[in-house]
Order: C-alpha cells, then structure tokens, then sequence
C-alpha cells in the first residue's frame, strides 16, 4: 500500500541520510542507518556481493571506498510503500565516481526494506542491481550474454 506523506518523507530523509554519507564515505554514518540485527541483508551489483550483518557490511563499504574516489549516489524515481512498521522503497539511482582515474556513471535499480524500531526508520534489507546486459527495450528476457 502507498505510504502516507509523513511516512515517505521519514523514509526518504533516511535515504538522503544514506546517500550523503555515502558521498563523505562515512562508514560509521551509513551503518548507523541499518538495522543492528545480525540478519541484515545487503545485495550489492557484483556476483560476490551478498553481505549480511553489520560487520560484513562494513567489510563491503571498505572495498567500495577503496575502489572509488569522489562517489556520489542520485536517486530519481521512488516509490515508497509501507504497513504499519514496514516500508518498502523502489527507486532508480545513478552512481558516479572515479574508478582507476575514470569517470564512471552507472545507472542502477535499487530497493530497501525499512523498519521502524522507536520512532527511528532504519534500513533492514538492501539490494541494487544493474539493467540485464543484452536487453533492448521493450524484450522481456536479455538476447544477448556479457
């Protein structure tokens, strides 16, 4: 179900929070914003990048940073859907960064789960991908492998 405007404007602060911290590569700032429990999923767009809990989290953002200068995240479209203490957001987002000294911009599908744990909305559930390579508009399933 659509979320009320108070409880989108409460998720989406909580991404802007995310997607400033990001740009500071602030490690401590983007964990603050999970859930501290040990079952917390993040999916990143590479096939190794599946983390769960805070500590390998951390172990994913470390890599992250030290692979990419100058890192910003752009969120366009959103959707934000919740029941009671749940919400759940789609959106598209677009990364920039300097990767080996290249500009690089890459557009992505992102979505989050959030919880509301005292008052606080905090993400329990992350995952962004890439459009499927070999996809043209309009196809339902990619023709050509990468």
């Amino acid at each position: 179900m659509k979320a009320d405007t108070k409880t989108e404007a409460e998720v989406m602060a909580v991404l802007n929070q995310l997607t400033e911290a990001y740009k500071k590569q602030d490690l401590d700032g983007i964990l603050a914003l999970y859930t501290p429990d040990p079952d917390v999923v993040t999916i990143g767009t590479g096939v190794d990048e599946k983390r769960i809990g805070l500590a390998e989290r951390k172990v994913q953002l470390e890599r992250d940073f030290a692979q990419v200068k100058e890192i910003s995240v752009q969120m366009g479209w959103y959707s934000v859907s919740a029941a009671g203490s749940v919400a759940w957001v789609a959106s598209d987002v677009i990364a920039r960064g300097k990767v080996s000294g290249q500009e690089t911009s890459v557009p992505m599908r992102a979505t989050f789960v959030l919880e509301q744990r005292g008052g606080k909305w905090l993400i329990a559930q992350s995952h962004t991908s890439l459009p499927a390579a070999g996809q043209k508009e309009g196809e339902s399933f990619p023709t050509e492998s990468s």
